[in-house]
């Protein structure tokens, strides 16, 4: 590898875009959770795809690592430069092309993040709903198949994403799916990239589903006496199917660091949060029904969010739940779980997490998106102490193990990354190998990416 040839080309190509400045590789080598520093060796500023296509090139000729950037909120170290080379950073790539009000969609460009993207799509009646709580990019969001809080009406990043565009590692640039509402031609290419971490190709544009904006938007939240009476009623909820735009779990711990942080007054007990879409009769009678459950299961403290500015609080104090649990206990930090499991096993998954938290000694808060099964434990672990992240790490592993016994996943939503690799075997067996073979058919100098998500010799 010539490192030095390799940003000096760079150089040429990209003029100031290409940054060795203190400051740009400190931003780009960190990350929102646990892992050490990684700066990469430079860090790429491209305008175009042409400019991808070009910057991949060099980097392939030369055997240099190439990591994209969208605006860094990953919480498994996928975009760290845990091998040096250059960032390649989208945040200059960030247009929305072309809207398509009759055909449902959008195309972007994929350093715009979802925030953009509702902002341009104001005054056409439609949205993009996926809310992961971070203001995401969107070419990011689609790396990591994200989802996020509103998943359990409108589908995850793998249901919204109709088409991409993508630089492979040899600089070659691909279109993948169509604007069609569906496809049986060859092998589903934008699903393979949708989840692939950076790790088989860098995507350049995005042509994504929009849903029309509800006439009517109800929200609410409700507390109970027991974590179990809960999850009990999201899942009679579900099998009553009333249809939720979202519906989240605060465990009491959670309630009270909400208080402390927001300045609310939550019991300090286990909580639902919840929004109904629709028409204004409908969103109304689900939010009846929902009442009705919610009653039958013991639940009180109901509270609506009877305006846009209390829903925006509401649904604000849910989303900054991880920066203020890391506030919670100065100078800690988290260590993010996300397990998933089937709707059936989501008590006693809970219930075994709880156990095994308080068994552990460290600060848990457990919250999570209950209506598809997923939910976290944020493991507050304080800095510098190792003795703490063993524990953590031990604790997140028996928590990935006790998913896949009940038939579900080590990561709903935040995906592999660094952080969760060498869990990838226990889940996938054979299939992560074939996974890797992938990986080596369309990067085989391992330049894209590398050390997340696969195992391949470097």
């Amino acid at each position: 590898m010539s490192r030095d040839a390799a940003l000096a080309e760079l150089q040429a190509l990209l003029g100031p875009r290409l940054s060795r400045s203190a400051g740009d590789l400190a931003d780009h080598g960190r990350n929102e959770t646990w892992f050490a520093p990684m700066p990469p060796d430079a860090v790429a500023f491209p305008e175009t795809t042409a400019e991808v296509s070009a910057l991949v090139a060099i980097c392939a000729r030369h055997g240099l690592p190439v990591i994209g950037w969208g605006t860094g909120t990953s919480l498994e170290g996928h975009a760290i430069a845990l091998h040096g080379g250059v960032s390649a950073d989208f945040s200059r790539m960030n247009r929305v092309i072309e809207v398509r009000p009759g055909d449902l969609q959008a195309v972007v460009q994929p350093g715009l993040t979802r925030e953009g993207l509702n902002t341009e799509l104001r005054a056409t009646g439609l949205m993009f709903p996926i809310d992961p709580g971070a203001n995401a990019s969107l070419g990011g969001m689609a790396a990591t198949r994200a989802s996020g809080t509103t998943a359990v009406r409108y589908g995850t990043m793998r249901d919204n994403v109709m088409a991409l565009e993508v630089v492979l590692a040899d600089g070659r640039v691909i279109r993948t799916g169509s604007g069609a509402r569906k496809s049986a031609s060859g092998y589903d290419l934008t699903g393979l990239f949708v989840g692939s971490e950076g790790t088989l190709g860098l995507i350049t544009e995005l042509t994504l589903k929009l849903h029309g904006q509800p006439e009517a938007i109800t929200a609410a939240v409700c507390a109970f006496d027991t974590f179990e009476a809960a999850v009990d009623t999201v899942m009679a909820t579900i099998q009553m199917g009333i249809p939720m735009a979202r519906i989240e779990f605060v465990d009491e711990t959670t309630a009270a660091i909400f208080n402390a942080q927001n300045g609310t007054r939550l019991p300090e007990k286990p909580h639902l949060m919840v929004e109904f879409h629709g028409s204004a009769t409908s969103a109304a009678e689900d939010a009846q029904r929902f009442g009705e459950v919610v009653a039958d299961m013991g639940g009180a403290h109901f509270d609506w969010a009877t305006t846009v500015e209390d829903r925006n609080r509401l649904w604000k104090m849910r989303h900054g739940a991880y920066p203020a649990c890391i506030a919670s206990r100065p100078g800690c930090m988290g260590l993010v779980t996300d397990i998933c499991v089937p709707m059936s096993q989501l008590a006693k998954a809970v219930a075994e997490t709880r156990a095994d938290i308080a068994a552990s000694g460290l600060p848990g808060p457990i919250l999570g998106h209950v209506g598809d099964g997923n939910f976290h434990a944020i493991l507050l672990v304080e800095r510098g102490n190792d003795d703490e992240l063993k524990t953590a790490k031990a604790l997140a592993r028996r928590m990935a193990e006790r998913a896949l016994g009940l038939g579900g996943t080590m990561t709903g939503e935040h995906g592999v990354g660094m952080g969760k690799k060498d869990l990838m075997a226990m889940e996938h067996g054979e299939a992560w190998e074939v996974m890797a073979r992938i990986k080596r058919a369309l990067d085989p100098d391992g330049i894209l990416n590398p050390g997340k998500l696969v195992e391949v010799a470097q």
